[in-house]
């Protein structure tokens, strides 16, 4: 193999694949990236068995060939070089000359031949999902997944596909998160899978923030989902198993209803977590309704350690129904509002041992819910 590429070009393609290199692999060329020619482009692998990202980059190719290089050593070195071109030469013994300006390097890999074989998605796509929408629903949905494998499903996400709609859901055993979305062209079929959490994480970070088409194909065994879009090609195994009805877990009816201005109880529920670290990063919500005397309807948000001390934050608010005071966890409540890009949020609470439903308000897709914790109180 011998070529030249734009050393940007390289460091950024570099770049998106390794977020697939195995970190701890008793396979040890999952350390390593494979790097090959493709007619006129240099393209670029890696996969940790879970997870697979190839991507593509114009090159100016001399000679066809294809090696593996250590990730962590030729990502560095090709970083660390001038914004100029880069040539690329594979010598015997699967060891790659690399030269850029007044900088060269010899890097040993391994033979191309012992890498992996990554899938390519023979059939028609089974729907075609907007880029943009597509992070976006992942950034709403994924973090809410399970990180412990107790219950293996619940580390990855629903992933359900009827029609023109596609929804996702992830849950652990505190919260759930559903996001729904239209598809730029409907499915052929109604179907689910459950896609790793972690695996939908790292495709959000790579996607383009755009309408860019982006292919979705189940395999015919439905053990690995694979996306395509321009010069990326992802590809995840899927988690067998039986999702939670999500739906049922969704309360369908309030006593009382708070809506707030987002970044304002996102803000104070962050600065009540500095107090609680201490308190099972616990924050007390005390709302309170209008009560016709002159005082106002608002809500105050506190948190509390006894070693450090406590305090208050107060939220402007519109309040429906009684009044209630409830304690959650911070990191939860900050994760849920964080997803949220609405001005307004509505905070749906029946008493202070039941799950509370938090959604945007002026849309109807997206629904968390958290569940509260117990206190004396």
């Amino acid at each position: 193999m011998k070529l030249t590429c734009q050393q940007e070009n390289l460091a950024r393609g570099l770049q998106i694949v390794g977020r697939a290199v195995a970190q701890r692999s008793p396979l040890p060329i999952t350390s390593n990236i494979l790097m090959e020619t493709d007619g006129d482009r240099l393209k670029l692998s890696a996969t940790n068995l879970e997870i697979a990202i190839t991507t593509w980059l114009g090159a100016i190719v001399q000679e066809a060939g294809k090696v593996t290089l250590p990730a962590r050593l030729v990502t560095e070195f090709v970083n660390a070089l001038p914004n100029e071109t880069v040539s690329l030469g594979v010598k015997k013994g699967a060891s790659c000359h690399i030269q850029a300006g007044k900088f060269e390097a010899d890097i040993r890999g391994m033979d191309a031949e012992d890498f992996p074989r990554i899938p390519v998605a023979e059939e028609q796509p089974t729907a075609f999902v907007e880029a943009g929408l597509l992070k976006e629903m992942i950034e709403q949905v994924a973090f809410a997944a399970a990180v412990d494998d107790t219950r293996p499903v619940l580390t990855g996400v629903q992933c359900t596909f009827s029609d023109s709609e596609l929804t996702m859901a992830a849950a652990d055993s505190f919260r759930l998160a559903i996001r729904t979305g239209v598809l730029d062209e409907s499915a052929s079929g109604d179907f689910s899978v459950i896609i790793p959490a972690r695996t939908l994480s790292e495709l959000s970070k790579i996607l383009p923030n755009d309408d860019e088409k982006v292919a979705v194909t189940v395999t015919p065994n439905r053990s690995q989902i694979v996306f395509q879009a321009t010069d990326l090609h992802v590809v995840s195994r899927l988690i067998e198993g039986a999702f939670p009805n999500v739906r049922q877990l969704v309360p369908n009816k309030f006593q009382t209803k708070v809506i707030v201005n987002t970044s304002e109880l996102l803000k104070a529920a962050r600065v009540a977590s500095f107090f609680s670290r201490d308190n099972s990063n616990m924050i007390l919500l005390d709302i309170n309704p209008a009560d016709g005397n002159g005082s106002q309807a608002g809500l105050t948000v506190t948190g509390a350690a006894a070693e450090v001390g406590e305090n208050h934050g107060q939220v402007d608010a519109v309040v429906e129904g009684e009044g209630i005071h409830v304690a959650f966890n911070s990191r939860y409540v900050a994760d849920a509002l964080g997803a949220i890009q609405s001005s307004q949020v509505g905070l749906e609470l029946t008493g202070p041992t039941s799950a509370a439903v938090i959604r945007p308000e002026g849309t109807e897709n997206y629904t968390h819910v958290v569940m509260p914790i117990h206190t004396t109180r």
